[in-house]
């Protein structure tokens, strides 16, 4: 008596039959590959010229450098634009802790506050504004967070914390936009936007 385990394989009276073709594996049977009919030879096409012979290629033309580029022409709505410094990271750095400040309940708002309080400002013009627009907005969430606390005792606090948490992220935001484009803050001493 046989386990179930120990099954034989059925007796197929065909010499070239093979179980395992017939779902796709790999036997040396389906490896050794069968006799097939030769292919028909395709039909000349009439009416067809054939191509002519193409040239060789030099092999030195292969390395030279290829023609510039013509310029496009200002014609199709391209404006010229001046070309863009790279802004301090410092400058980047900060505008992410003002946009972290939210998640982090402030704690990267004061970190952000310490940087700048305690940074050299930068020499430039268009970032020196931006220093001064990220020192304003610090200060003031700083001191407008801290009436918010003081103010929860009378049911407003929640109400400005609330419009602090808009106002520092549309600054923060408004921020980062102008610093990608390497333009200064209008007005950094504003209290809106800027």
């Amino acid at each position: 008596m046989t386990d179930t385990g120990d099954r034989q394989p059925p007796k197929d009276p065909t010499p070239d039959h093979d179980p395992d073709d017939l779902v796709g594996f790999a036997s040396p049977a389906s490896l050794a590959g069968r006799p097939r009919a030769p292919e028909p030879e395709p039909e000349p096409v009439v009416g067809v010229t054939p191509e002519p012979a193409r040239e060789p290629v030099d092999a030195r033309a292969a390395f030279e450098p290829a023609p510039a580029a013509p310029e496009p022409s200002p014609a199709f709505g391209r404006r010229d634009r001046e070309p863009v410094v790279e802004a301090p990271m410092g400058l980047y750095a900060v505008y992410a802790l003002i946009l972290f400040a939210v998640p982090t309940l402030g704690v990267s708002a004061v970190v952000g506050l310490l940087a700048v309080m305690f940074g050299d400002a930068p020499a430039d013009e268009p970032f020196r504004s931006h220093h001064v627009y990220q020192l304003r907005t610090l200060w003031t969430a700083a001191i407008a967070a801290v009436a918010g606390v003081i103010l929860i005792v009378i049911n407003l606090g929640v109400f400005v914390l609330f419009v602090l948490v808009g106002w520092l992220v549309i600054r923060g935001a408004w921020g980062v936009f102008l610093l990608t484009r390497g333009r200064p803050v209008p007005n950094p001493r504003g209290w809106w936007v800027g």
